[in-house]
């Protein structure tokens, strides 16, 4: 019976060994399971926080996207409006009554008169004046003029364009902003 009582108390002290082995195991287990816990919950908030920092950034992206597409398109359409007025306004220029016309021509021929004496005037085919009623040396129909004139010296040397689309846009090029502001505020 000695050899039963010393295997009792050796299984018995082997069991103990392994039953607080085990209870390390598990306290060890336990708080690698906690440590990594931790770690899994610190890494879910840092990409949590990522993720938030970056759908705050991409929807500032996406604001400043929308807001910078809507000004090309306010811009285009302002554009748009601008080339409208100043084709209905050279329209209007171009429509005049002959005898509109006849008056604007004079007026300049008479402020060419320091630059160019005596000129000879370039006209659209379709104007019907004459030199005599403009106060020029000659009247030369020119495919090239689409309204208004163009003055020259007798030589070709010193030339003047005073077509309606010249003036026009020299004006408008030199007031674009009171423009601007009258169409738009």
């Amino acid at each position: 019976m000695a050899l039963d009582s010393v295997t009792k108390e050796i299984t018995a002290a082997a069991e103990q060994t392994v039953a607080k082995l085990r209870d390390e195991q598990a306290k060890e287990t336990a708080a690698i399971q906690a440590q990594a816990d931790d770690q899994i919950s610190e890494m879910k908030k840092n990409e949590e926080k990522k993720l938030a920092e970056g759908k705050k950034t991409l929807a500032r992206q996406e604001r400043s996207s929308a807001e910078l597409e809507s000004k090309k398109l306010v811009l285009s359409k302002k554009k748009e409006i601008l080339s409208e007025a100043f084709d209905a306004a050279l329209a209007a220029l171009e429509g005049a009554t002959d005898k509109q016309k006849l008056a604007w021509y004079k007026a300049m021929v008479k402020s060419a008169e320091e630059v160019i004496p005596d000129p000879k005037a370039l006209v659209s085919p379709k104007e019907k004046i004459t030199a005599a009623q403009l106060g020029v040396s000659e009247v030369v129909p020119d495919s090239q003029v689409q309204s208004g004139l163009i003055l020259q010296s007798a030589d070709g040397t010193v030339e003047v364009d005073m077509q309606f689309r010249t003036i026009l846009q020299s004006v408008w090029d030199s007031n674009i902003k009171q423009l601007s502001a009258i169409l738009f505020g």
